[in-house]
C-alpha cells in the first residue's frame, strides 16, 4: 500500500492521459440530469467531483450508492457507471436499470462484467489499469469523470492544468507530507478519529474516513460544517480523551464556515484539549484537494503500521462478498 500511495502523483498523470486519449462515442447533448453510480473506492471520486461541480453545472448531478437508481432516470439522463473491478453487484444492477430506462450510459472500469456489457451494447467504456485495490485507484476514476464532463461541455478543461499543478506539488512536497503524516498518525493512534470539514470538502473527509476504515482497520466518523453545528455539536458533553478530532481546513472555505470552525474548536476543547488541523496547500482547487487526499492517505497507512495491521487486506469484505455469492 505504501508504494501505491507513493505512486499517487504518477497515477494522476496517467489518468489525465487516459481521459485525453479516449475516443468518445457519446455526443454532447442536453441531458436533464447526470447520475454517477458506484460504491466504495469506485464511488468516492464521484462524491468529490460532486462537491466540485456544485456551483458549475446547472442540472442535477447525483451520486448513487445503491442497487437502485432514482425514479427520475429516463432517456434524457446520463448515467456514469463506475466500478473499478467491473463486478460490483450493486453497480451492475443499477446499470441494468439505466439500460431499461433508456438512459445514456458511460462506463469507467478496469474490466469485468461492466466492460463486457459496454462492449456488447456498444457503449463508451473508459478502461483504467487493473489489479489494484479499488481504494488506491481514486485518481483513475475521479479524473475520468472530469474527462466525461469536459467532453460533454459541462466543465472546461481547466482541471487538466490544475491536476498537473497538483502532481508537481505532491512530488515536490513528498518528504514533508510523509513527515507531517507520521507526526499526525502518532497523535491519532489509540483513539477514535473524528474528521470535520466544510461541506465543500466533505468528499475529502469521507475519503479520509474510508481510508481509516480500510487501511488502518479503525472505526471513525466524519461531520460537515455547517450541518454538524445543528446536531452533532450538542453531543459534545462528556470527556473525550479517547477521541482524536481532525479538522480539514481550506483557505477557500466560506468565511462564516471558518468562523464556525473556530467557535466549534472552543466548544470541543472543553472536553478534548487536542484538536488536530490539516491545512490544504496549493493555489488551485485540485491542488488543495489532492494535497489533503495524499496526506490523509499517508496517515491511514502509517496508522496501519502503528497498529500492526496489513493495510492491503480486507478479509471481512471478501467474506461478505463470498456469503452474498452463496445467496
Amino acid at each position: 500500500m505504501k508504494q501505491l500511495v507513493t505512486d499517487f502523483p504518477l497515477q494522476l498523470q496517467e489518468a489525465l492521459i487516459i481521459g485525453k486519449n479516449h475516443k468518445f462515442i457519446t455526443s454532447p447533448e442536453n441531458f436533464s440530469n447526470i447520475v454517477v453510480t458506484g460504491l466504495g473506492g469506485s464511488g468516492i471520486g464521484a462524491t468529490i467531483v460532486q462537491n466540485y461541480v456544485f456551483d458549475k453545472i446547472r442540472i442535477p448531478f447525483i451520486v448513487n450508492k445503491d442497487y437502485f437508481l432514482p425514479a427520475f432516470i429516463d432517456k434524457t439522463s446520463l448515467v456514469i457507471v463506475c466500478s473499478y473491478s467491473g463486478n460490483t453487484e450493486e453497480t451492475l444492477m443499477a446499470m441494468q436499470q439505466a439500460r431499461k430506462k433508456r438512459a445514456k450510459i458511460i462506463c469507467i472500469t478496469s474490466g469485468g462484467k461492466v466492460a463486457e456489457f459496454a462492449r456488447a451494447k456498444k457503449l463508451d467504456c473508459i478502461l483504467v489499469p487493473a489489479g489494484m485495490p479499488p481504494r488506491s485507484c481514486l485518481g483513475y476514476s475521479l479524473i475520468q469523470i472530469l474527462a466525461v464532463l469536459s467532453h460533454l461541455g459541462y466543465i472546461g478543461n481547466a482541471y487538466e492544468r490544475e491536476v498537473k499543478a497538483a502532481i508537481k506539488l505532491l512530488k515536490a512536497d513528498a518528504e514533508s507530507i510523509k513527515k507531517n503524516a507520521t507526526a499526525l498518525a502518532k497523535k491519532i493512534v489509540g483513539k477514535t478519529p473524528i474528521v470535520y470539514s466544510s461541506s465543500f470538502m466533505e468528499g475529502v473527509a469521507i475519503r479520509f474516513r474510508q481510508q481509516l476504515n480500510e487501511n488502518s482497520k479503525m472505526l471513525a466518523w466524519h461531520g460537515a460544517i455547517p450541518e454538524m453545528n445543528h446536531n452533532e455539536m450538542v453531543g459534545w458533553r462528556d470527556d473525550a480523551a479517547d477521541k482524536a478530532v481532525i479538522i480539514l481546513r481550506d483557505k477557500d472555505d466560506f468565511e462564516r464556515t471558518q468562523l464556525r470552525m473556530e467557535i466549534g474548536k472552543k466548544i470541543i476543547k472543553k472536553y478534548h484539549p487536542t484538536i488536530l488541523e490539516i491545512h490544504s496547500e496549493g493555489k488551485t482547487y485540485w491542488e488543495r484537494v489532492f494535497f489533503l487526499i495524499h496526506i490523509t492517505d499517508w496517515i491511514s497507512v502509517y496508522l496501519a503500521d502503528m497498529r500492526n495491521m496489513d493495510a492491503v487486506e480486507v478479509k471481512v469484505i471478501d467474506y461478505l462478498k463470498g456469503e452474498l455469492a452463496k445467496a
